[in-house]
């Protein structure tokens, strides 16, 4: 499906249509990637990280800052 539009210069635009069907898969797999990105750069402290250790904290230490968590 497509919606054709005119323009001032008498030319044509075609803008596709997007189902919300098709669209809802994307909005899901991107939702659940920034969830897992927002759980690393504002919760990871290493109590209850995903690797081991200290690593993600200090991947993530200058973001967390920039960003408004407090993480000292």
């Amino acid at each position: 499906m497509s919606q054709i539009t005119a323009t001032p210069h008498g030319g044509a635009i075609v803008v596709p249509v997007v189902p919300l069907l098709k669209l809802g898969t994307w909005v899901v797999f991107f939702g659940l990637l920034a969830m897992l990105a927002i759980f690393f750069v504002s919760a990871d402290q290493g109590a209850i990280s995903f690797p081991a250790g200290n690593a993600v904290h200090e991947w993530v230490h200058d973001a967390r800052h920039l960003l408004g968590f407090p993480c000292h």
